[in-house]
């Protein structure tokens, strides 16, 4: 097995999504339209660079003799990293282009509503969640743990490991995702604020 090729192939993908991830948490509270646009281009660049790691994870073990568990590792990211390449990336480029429009003064405020498109949890939890799986890739790459069906024989411990390791990620991917609504939704409100809307009262008073 090509052990530290692996570990080196999805450490760089883990590095790069992780990246992408927080530059997407921070780009709802930026200070400046400016800076918004700038962020969103960095960001659209990281993007690039980790659909470029999926693809080079399997050309690259490929040319190597040998096994390699890179390729599976991979395959934990690539569904959430699908959400982001298809709707991710179109939501992120209507915040660049929104930004880009208030941009021309150094010091334009970024509207409400820009600020709640740039938290769509499309946007942020998609990332968040795909860094989070290449994380959990690692042990895969580096030959701690083996799937069932490639040489390895399930066992009640594996089970058990395996268990509690899919229950631990879900309650983090549910908790992104929850946090990320939550977020967006505050911000929506705030843009209805900001448009001089009333509130709308839950009870009237008896």
């Amino acid at each position: 097995m090509n052990t530290a090729v692996d570990v080196i192939l999805i450490g760089a993908l883990a590095g790069v999504w992780l990246a992408a991830g927080l530059l997407a948490e921070g780009l709802p509270t930026v200070g400046s339209a400016r800076l918004m646009r700038r962020r969103a281009v960095l960001l659209t660049a990281l993007i690039s660079a980790g659909a470029a790691l999926f693809v080079a994870v399997p050309v690259v073990t490929g040319l190597l003799p040998g096994t390699s568990a890179a390729p599976a590792a991979a395959l934990l990211p690539a569904a959430p990293a699908m959400v982001v390449l298809t709707m991710g990336v179109r939501r992120l480029s209507r915040v660049r282009r929104g930004a880009g429009a208030f941009a021309t003064a150094p010091l334009a405020p970024v509207p409400p509503a820009l600020r709640a498109a740039a938290a769509h949890p499309l946007i942020t939890a998609s990332l968040q969640v795909t860094g989070l799986a290449a994380i959990v890739g690692l042990p895969l790459a580096a030959g701690l743990v083996h799937l069932p069906g490639h040489g390895v024989p399930a066992t009640d411990g594996f089970t058990g490991m395996a268990g509690i390791a899919i229950t631990v990620v879900a309650i983090a991917v549910s908790a992104i995702g929850i946090r990320a609504a939550l977020r967006h939704s505050r911000l929506t409100v705030l843009t209805g604020v900001a448009l001089g809307s009333r509130p709308l009262r839950p009870w009237k008073s008896m």
